[in-house]
């Protein structure tokens, strides 16, 4: 299709009509710029730094913030190529889509695999770490009880409609800032006071003795999920109002907000824990931050952390990791690359609840099965999330530099170079069990598009 149609395709709104790329507009359109800011900032989860603090803090020997800065680096690359690929196909699917369109069918099938393996894993992740906070103060109920009953909580409210967890999203984003704003206040004069050593430092940032690129980027192979959410709001790209580069903006003010936030709180945190190489394993580095919590305000405020943890990352935070991966699995089976049930909208709610409802399935078997393997479990979702980045930068540079041949070099090759090359350093510097599972994962993946062509059923995507 050329500019010229496409532009006179567009609507009022100045978005491109849905019916261009061969779809219905089935999906509710009602999240407005706010709303998905909103979406991307609890997805992200604003919290769940804190949570995993005594795993990263593990991993770079005590350098966590530093780890952070460079995430955020990382991900602002990864960002704009989401940026230049939403505005010029806004639909759902997320990279699945960017990817099939962009470079070809096989990509795309296989970065909806990669991203799946994200989406669903984070929401296991958040659910363990939810789970954990609570044995925090109730250590004799199994963690399994309570991501039973946090998952059926969820998957009736997605049910219930977008509407719905667009408003309960924003009452969330007020918890989470306020959890996050407290646990600063209370840092801030446990410093003041010294407690547990505190003093202003800049070892959280540089260590001479232990730094190193592979200790940081090792690191960050764990921590990059604290980034994770900016770029599911691209999934929402057929329930948003308002023009094509709404979904653009939306993922670059979420991603620098939560950066800022990140940073801060475990700078912070870090600054409670100055003489300490490590954690010891298990419950002591998976429930760190309560520890620091009741070293710097009591028992009361550890129970607080708690509770904001599971409203923030136990409801707030998985129940959009839902929203995300139920698209992305409608987008697929849509084009007949997943079972068609996977594809069906509730007539009057106009949700994919067959997506809705296998997602819940697949949180429950993950949360359980991962109960007790938090380290390998975050592991696993950020490769999903790396090899997912690595094709959605690919299709940035065959769609723009390559068939349109753009001389927008900055956006159209140097960006999308630039940040797949930094994706893929930080996937070799991945554990060895993760990369292996990681690996098998894709051969699955491998597997099942050959199963599909030699099934013979339709798995193209719409012109």
């Amino acid at each position: 299709m050329t500019k010229m149609t496409q532009e006179r395709d567009r609507t009022q709104s100045g978005r491109v009509s849905l019916e261009q790329f061969g779809y219905r507009q089935e999906l509710k359109r009602s999240l407005s710029l706010f709303d998905l800011v909103v979406y991307g900032l609890v997805y992200i989860n604003l919290v769940a730094p804190l949570t995993t603090f005594g795993v990263v803090f593990n991993a770079s020997r005590g350098m966590v913030p530093v780890v952070y800065v460079v995430g955020a680096v990382v991900m602002t690359f990864t960002a704009l190529s989401y940026v230049t690929m939403s505005r010029a196909f806004p639909i759902a699917g997320s990279v699945y889509s960017y990817a099939g369109r962009g470079i070809g069918e096989s990509a795309g099938f296989l970065a909806g695999w990669a991203i799946l393996l994200d989406y669903a894993l984070l929401q296991a992740v958040g659910y363990v770490v939810t789970a954990v906070a609570i044995q925090s103060i109730a250590p004799d109920v199994p963690r399994a009880v309570w991501i039973v009953l946090l998952i059926g909580f969820n998957t009736t409210i997605n049910l219930l409609g977008i509407e719905v967890t667009a408003r309960l999203n924003r009452l969330v984003l007020v918890l989470m800032f306020t959890t996050i704003g407290l646990f600063i206040v209370i840092a801030l004069i446990g410093l003041a006071d010294g407690v547990a050593g505190a003093t202003i430092s800049a070892a959280p940032f540089f260590k001479p003795s232990e730094f190193t690129p592979g200790v940081i980027f090792g690191a960050l192979s764990i921590a990059m999920s604290a980034f994770l959410g900016f770029d599911a709001i691209s999934t929402l790209a057929e329930e948003s109002r308002g023009e094509s580069n709404v979904i653009g903006r939306a993922t670059l003010i979420a991603l620098c907000l939560a950066s800022l936030l990140i940073v801060v709180e475990s700078y912070l945190a870090s600054l409670f824990v100055l003489n300490l190489r490590s954690f010891p394993p298990g419950q002591p580095t998976d429930a760190a931050i309560y520890g620091i919590a009741a070293q710097i305000g009591g028992s009361v405020f550890q129970v607080f952390m708690v509770v904001g943890k599971i409203l923030v990352s136990g409801i707030g935070g998985v129940l959009l990791g839902q929203v995300a991966t139920a698209r992305v699995l409608y987008g697929m089976a849509r084009d007949g690359k997943l079972p068609r049930f996977l594809a069906h909208v509730h007539g009057g709610r106009r949700v994919p609840d067959g997506a809705i409802l296998s997602v819940a399935v697949i949180n429950l078997v993950c949360g359980v099965a991962f109960a007790n393997h938090m380290a390998l479990v975050i592991s696993l979702v950020n490769f999903g999330a790396l090899t997912g980045f690595l094709l959605l930068h690919l299709s940035v540079i065959v769609h723009f530099a390559w068939r349109q041949k753009s001389r927008n070099w900055l956006g159209h090759v140097a960006v999308p170079v630039v940040g797949l090359a930094i994706n893929l350093y930080v996937l070799l510097n991945m554990a060895a069990a993760a990369k292996i599972a990681g690996i098998a994962w894709l051969t699955a993946g491998v597997s099942a598009l050959l199963g599909i062509r030699m099934s013979g059923r339709r798995a193209v995507m719409p012109a």
